[in-house]
C-alpha cells in the first residue's frame, strides 16, 4: 500500500471514530450534519491559518497571535481580511479559529455560544464578494441547540466539546502534497453515512463504482473540459469524479468549472462543503439550490459534459405550459406525472454542448415502457440522433433500492451510426447487503464502451433500422442474447421420471391403506 493511500486510510479510520461520538444519539443521516460540519470547519480554520501566515511569514508576524484589540493588530487583520477573502473567500480572525475553540472545550469552558459565532462569522465574511453564493447558510443544518445532543445547555456543550477535542487531535496533513488526501477522506465519511441512511442515501450520494464509470465516459477522447454539470448533484461527488477522471488522461489541462442543482437544502450545503473540501475555487463552483425541472437555474448554460443520477421515478408537476419550454417543445408531450425520468433526460439534452457527452442513471422502465415516454424515447433516437450507448448495470448497487438500472449515454454531434448495447448485468461481487462492482468489472464496462464493438453475450451494435423493428423499444435483452447457455429439456426423460413418481406413490398409498386396515382405522382418501 502507498504511503498516500495509509495516509487516507488512516484519516478515515481517525475520522470514523469521532463519528461514533454522536453514534446512537440520532439517525446517521442527522449526525452526519455535525460531524461533516464540523470537520469542515476545522478544515477551514486551518486552510485560513496557514494562508495566513503565508501572507504574514516575510513580517515576521505569527497569525495566532495578533491582539485584534490594539490598534495595530486591527490594521493588520483588517489588511488580512480583504486578502483572505480575495485568496479563500472568507476569513476568520485568530480567536475564532478551530484550535483555539478546541483548546478550551478541552478546559471544560462553554464554548457553545462562541462556536456558533464563528460559524456565523465565516458566512458573513463573504457578504457582498463573488464566493457569497458558496457561503451563505452552509451550517444551517448545524443545530447546536437540537436537544439530541443533550437535555440541557451544559450537555450539548458536553458533547460538542468531545467532538471538537477528537478532531484537534486529527492531523489534516493540508501541507502534504500526496494528493487529495483529506477530501478523498470526507467522501468516505459521506459514503459511509449513505450506507446507513437507508432509502434516504440515494438523495445525495451514488456509490464510487458507478461515479468513476459515468466520469470516465464523458471524459472519454477529452483533454479538455470547461464545465461539467449535474443537475441532481446530491453530495457534489459525482461532478468531483470527472475531475478525477480528466487529471488521469495524459496531455489533459483543466480548469474546469462546476455547475449543479439540488433541491434538497441540506444536500445542498454537503456538496458545497465536499467541492471546497476537495480544493476546487470558489470561482469554479456554480451550484444552485431549488427544484431542477421546475426551476432550472442554469437556464443558459451548455456543458461539456453532464453527469447525474436522478431520482428514479420522481412525481413532477408535467404541467402543459411546460410544452412552451425550449427543454421540452420539440417532443410535444412530456413525461408523465409520476416519471420524471424522461423529463431529467430532456433536461439534460437540453444544456449539453454541441460538441458535449451525458451520462445518466436511469431506472430500466425508460428502455421499454409506452405512451408518452416511447413517444419522447422515438424522437431522442429517430429525431435528435441522440442516445449513443445504454449500459445495463446489476442489480442491488444502489443505496436504498435494488432495482436493476441502466446508463443512457446522450451525445448531440453523434459520429456514430448505431447504438452500443451493454448488457453488465452480470459484472458485479455479490456483498452481504449490496453488490458491487469491481475495478475489473469498472474496466470491462467503460472498455465496451469505448472500443464500441460486439461482444457475445455482453455487447451489440444496432442501427437505427433494428430498433425501429423493435418500435423503439430499448430493452436490453432484445438486442444482446445471454451469454449462458439455456439447460437442454429432455421430455422424454421428465416424462419417464413422471410415470415412475406415479407408480411409486401408488405402492405407498396401498400400503398406508394395509396399515389403517390392521390397525382399525379409516383409511384415507
Amino acid at each position: 500500500m502507498s504511503t498516500a493511500a495509509q495516509q487516507k486510510q488512516q484519516l478515515e479510520q481517525s475520522l470514523w471514530r469521532v463519528a461514533n461520538v454522536l453514534r446512537g444519539r440520532m439517525g446517521a443521516d442527522e449526525y452526519r450534519n455535525y460531524i461533516l460540519g464540523l470537520i469542515f470547519y476545522k478544515f477551514l480554520s486551518e486552510k485560513m491559518a496557514h494562508t495566513a501566515q503565508d501572507f504574514l511569514r516575510d513580517d515576521g508576524i505569527d497569525f495566532a497571535t495578533i491582539d485584534g484589540n490594539t490598534p495595530d493588530g486591527q490594521d493588520i487583520l483588517k489588511a488580512l481580511e480583504e486578502s483572505m477573502v480575495q485568496e479563500l473567500g472568507y476569513y476568520l480572525p485568530p480567536e475564532w479559529l478551530f484550535e483555539r475553540i478546541a483548546a478550551r472545550a478541552a478546559d471544560g469552558a462553554f464554548v457553545l455560544d462562541v462556536l456558533a459565532d464563528a460559524l456565523e462569522g465565516i458566512q458573513a465574511s463573504t457578504t457582498g464578494h463573488q464566493s457569497e453564493d458558496n457561503f451563505q447558510h452552509l451550517f444551517d443544518d448545524l443545530d447546536l441547540a437540537s436537544n439530541k445532543l443533550g437535555k440541557t445547555g451544559n450537555e450539548r456543550n458536553a458533547t460538542i466539546a468531545k467532538v471538537l477535542t477528537e478532531l484537534q487531535g486529527i492531523d489534516f496533513r493540508l501541507d502534504d502534497a500526496q494528493g487529495d488526501v483529506l477530501g478523498d477522506a470526507y467522501e468516505f465519511l459521506i459514503g459511509e453515512f449513505a450506507s446507513g441512511a437507508g432509502k434516504k442515501a440515494g438523495e445525495f450520494y451514488t456509490p464510487q463504482s458507478v461515479s468513476t464509470i459515468l466520469a470516465r465516459i464523458v471524459a472519454h477522447n477529452r483533454t479538455v473540459l470547461r464545465r461539467v454539470y449535474d443537475p441532481t448533484c446530491g453530495s457534489g461527488s459525482l461532478l468531483l469524479r470527472v475531475a478525477r477522471a480528466m487529471n488521469q488522461i495524459k496531455g489533459s489541462h483543466n480548469s474546469i468549472a462546476f455547475y449543479g442543482q439540488e433541491r434538497n437544502p441540506t444536500t445542498f450545503n454537503l456538496a458545497r462543503m465536499n467541492m471546497i473540501m476537495h480544493g476546487v475555487n470558489f470561482a469554479d463552483i456554480h451550484l444552485a439550490q431549488g427544484d431542477t425541472l421546475e426551476q432550472p437555474l442554469h437556464p443558459d448554460m451548455r456543458a461539456d459534459a453532464i453527469v447525474a443520477n436522478p431520482p428514479f421515478s420522481a412525481h413532477w408537476s408535467a404541467r402543459d405550459s411546460f410544452l412552451e419550454d425550449e427543454r421540452f417543445a420539440d417532443y410535444a408531450t412530456l413525461a408523465p406525472a409520476k416519471k420524471a425520468d424522461f423529463a431529467f433526460v430532456q433536461h439534460i439534452f437540453h444544456h449539453l454542448a454541441e460538441n458535449g457527452t451525458a451520462a445518466v442513471v436511469l431506472p430500466h422502465g425508460v428502455l421499454f415502457r409506452g405512451g408518452r415516454e416511447g413517444t419522447i424515447r422515438q424522437i431522442l433516437l429517430r429525431d435528435k440522433n441522440a442516445i449513443d450507448a445504454i449500459i445495463g448495470l446489476p442489480a442491488n448497487i444502489f443505496y436504498g433500492t435494488g432495482i436493476p438500472t441502466c446508463i443512457l449515454v446522450l451525445k448531440k454531434c453523434r459520429e456514430a451510426e448505431d447504438i452500443l448495447f451493454v448488457d453488465a448485468s452480470q459484472c458485479f461481487t455479490k456483498g452481504k447487503a449490496q453488490n458491487f462492482l469491481s475495478e475489473s468489472d469498472i474496466d470491462r464496462i467503460v472498455g465496451a464502451y469505448t472500443a464500441r464493438q460486439a461482444e457475445s453475450g455482453f455487447s451489440h451494435l444496432a442501427s437505427l433500422d433494428e430498433i425501429a423493428g423493435h418500435d423503439y423499444n430499448l430493452n436490453i435483452p432484445r438486442y444482446v442474447a445471454s451469454a449462458q447457455e439455456e439447460a437442454q429439456i429432455d421430455l422424454t426423460a421428465i416424462t419417464a421420471s413422471m410415470k415412475d413418481l406415479d407408480i411409486q406413490s401408488s405402492a405407498i398409498d396401498a400400503e398406508i391403506r394395509a396399515f389403517c386396515v390392521e390397525l382399525g382405522l379409516e383409511a384415507p382418501v
